[in-house]
């Protein structure tokens, strides 16, 4: 469930028409829902009331400093997967100890980082991370708060590139493995072990192969409180999908109707990571209409958007519905959804059927919300889009749209060639 909607055929941001803010801020451009946001973010909260458990906002999906305030202000945590997140976190007000650090190759410089903060704990990868870390809390003569990621090989039936918990992935350590692992890290001085941590993929649409992960997991937390190893944590990652197209997603009262049960008298809090699944819908990509194509065998819409704004449709091929901020009663043409940018794969959608557009209308790509901006860049050295924040009737640029200026600010000339 989102916030835009059409109101007498006019798109809307809760209160606001679309248009108003386009032409105000220009386009290309993201707008988020404040209402939706939060919404989202409640839904984990109460389908979890009553049970020990930290929300943990993913960064990666969307990480503009005043969507983390939002998120924040409800006592919302954060997973994060850099030091750059980390600090964007931490200057959003969100507290350490509701911080936990993911990634397969955390620097010493980002673990240091990590360290002085003080966040809940880190989620290991692999052995030789664990034995770095140590050496590094050593050196600063602290103790490293640490749960093991394990992957518990389960199919998440999603996009290979977002499926994260096979054995073929790089990510985790085998669950063959982990109990040596655990062993290491008893054993290592500097090291504090807190819990246990699994993410199986992301955009997934049913509840089971959590449910399979979850079970494979606590059955190992039960081993290594027989070794004497205390698990005080179960951090069991994020992924709950959203609909783009025609999914069925759960809702996390659905997750937490199965999830629960099974952690239940286990004495864990529990912690999870969702990031698409509350910024996802909550945003959408408004794009101009710039020129019509027709080719031989195609009809192209060009519009002044590209795939360094909006990357999932050339990465993935994932579907976005794009609809126009103003409906019309035009016939309709099949036609490929495409940038500015000097790419065959630069594409919003392929052989959509849409009321004809015409040059200058706007568009909007929805469920832009998470992994848009976030994975955005300046491929053909093209400025990064502004970035708006609607609450009711009122609207907030919170990221000025890119300079030409910006595209040099920091590179330096050396004197040979001045």
């Amino acid at each position: 469930m989102h916030d835009f909607q059409y109101k007498r055929s006019a798109l809307h941001a809760e209160d606001v028409p679309v248009e108003k803010i386009a032409n105000r801020v220009g386009t290309p451009l993201y707008i988020y829902s404040h209402r939706t946001l939060l919404r989202h973010y409640n839904a984990f909260e109460n389908a979890f009331d009553g049970y020990p458990h930290i929300i943990c906002f993913a960064l990666k999906a969307n990480s503009n400093g005043a969507i983390l305030r939002a998120l924040a202000k409800e006592g919302c945590g954060a997973d994060v997967v850099s030091g750059g997140e980390l600090y964007l976190a931490r200057e959003a007000g969100i507290p350490p100890k509701k911080i936990v650090y993911a990634g397969v190759g955390k620097t010493g410089e980002e673990i240091r980082f990590a360290l002085k903060s003080r966040i809940l704990m880190f989620n290991i990868e692999s052995s030789d991370e664990l034995k770095a870390i140590d050496r590094i809390a050593g050196q600063m003569k602290m103790k490293a708060p640490v749960a093991l990621r394990v992957n518990p090989n389960i199919n998440a039936s999603t996009h290979p590139y977002i499926s994260t918990g096979l054995r073929k992935h790089k990510f985790g350590i085998a669950m063959e493995s982990a109990l040596e692992n655990y062993l290491l890290a008893r054993k290592q001085v500097n090291t504090e072990i807190k819990g246990i941590h699994c993410h199986i993929g992301s955009q997934i649409t049913k509840v089971s192969p959590f449910v399979d992960a979850v079970k494979r997991v606590l059955s190992l937390v039960r081993k290594l409180r027989k070794s004497g190893i205390d698990i005080q944590y179960l951090d069991m990652g994020g992924g709950l999908g959203i609909t783009y197209e025609n999914e069925v997603s759960p809702y996390p009262a659905d997750l937490a109707k199965e999830i629960i049960p099974l952690v239940n008298k286990n004495d864990l809090t529990l912690i999870l990571e969702p990031g698409r699944s509350i910024a996802g819908n909550a945003g959408i990509l408004v794009t101009k209409v710039l020129y019509l194509k027709d080719s031989p065998k195609k009809k192209f819409v060009i519009v002044d958007s590209g795939m360094n704004d909006l990357l999932r449709p050339s990465l993935y091929e994932a579907y976005h519905h794009i609809l126009p901020v103003k409906k019309s009663r035009r016939a309709q043409v099949t036609a490929d959804v495409v940038g500015p940018i000097c790419e065959s794969g630069d594409f919003f959608a392929r052989e959509r059927t849409m009321n004809s557009p015409a040059r200058d209308d706007l568009l909007a790509i929805m469920s832009a919300g998470g992994y848009g901006f976030s994975m955005s860049s300046n491929y053909n050295s093209r400025l990064r889009p502004a970035e708006v924040l609607v609450k009711g009737a009122s609207f907030h640029v919170i990221r000025e749209r890119e300079q030409y200026s910006d595209l040099s600010r920091g590179v330096r000339i050396p004197d040979f060639l001045k």
